[in-house]
């Protein structure tokens, strides 16, 4: 039998310096996996990938998720504040085909609710060739809020580029489509 929803591949960048040195565990890939097994239907195929903050690093990396690894959607985690070596919007926007704004200014509203300091957050979201990627914090609670208060829209935005059609738990986040979108159940 196979299965009733679409395979997708999702890259995971977790961007810290000290992690990536072994200083301290990095804490950003096992919280994006588990927030993608609770929440996505989809078979899903993870790449990821834990390197320091340097831009040409980033940037690489990137590229190689969606042009070669075949990426549907790229979450980074970290390095999204002021300060200096915090580069990931930088390099998320030097590799961009498409800005999508909306995404940033949500996940900074949304934050707010949680801390004063979501002001701080350069966050983005872009598209290249047919991947979404998506800045996210650091923190596995900031991920999971943020992932929370933004992914109604992902499923859409992942069709619109190309990309496979993801199906997510209703009871966790119902992904919105307008309704010439929807796919009809498969049997």
């Amino acid at each position: 039998m196979t299965d009733p929803f679409d395979p997708i591949k999702i890259g995971l960048l977790s961007i810290s310096d000290r992690a990536s040195k072994g200083i301290y565990e990095d804490a950003g890939i096992p919280a994006l996996k588990a927030w993608i097994a609770e929440v996505l239907l989809n078979p899903v195929d993870i790449d990821a990938r834990l390197i320091p903050d340097e831009q040409p690093e980033i940037e690489a990396h990137l590229r190689q998720m969606a042009d070669e690894a075949g990426c549907s959607l790229i979450l980074t985690t970290g390095g999204t504040g002021p300060a200096p070596r915090d580069v990931t919007p930088e390099a998320t926007l030097a590799v961009a085909e498409r800005v999508l704004p909306g995404f940033g200014e949500q996940m900074r509203f949304n934050n707010l609710r949680y801390t004063p300091t979501a002001i701080l957050s350069r966050q983005e979201a872009v598209t290249r060739k047919q991947s979404l990627i998506i800045n996210l914090h650091g923190q596995p609670k900031a991920i999971r809020e943020t992932l929370d208060g933004i992914f109604a829209a992902v499923p859409y935005c992942v069709d619109l580029i190309g990309g496979p059609y993801i199906e997510t738990r209703p009871e966790r986040i119902q992904a919105f489509r307008p309704k010439s979108a929807v796919r009809p159940p498969r049997a």
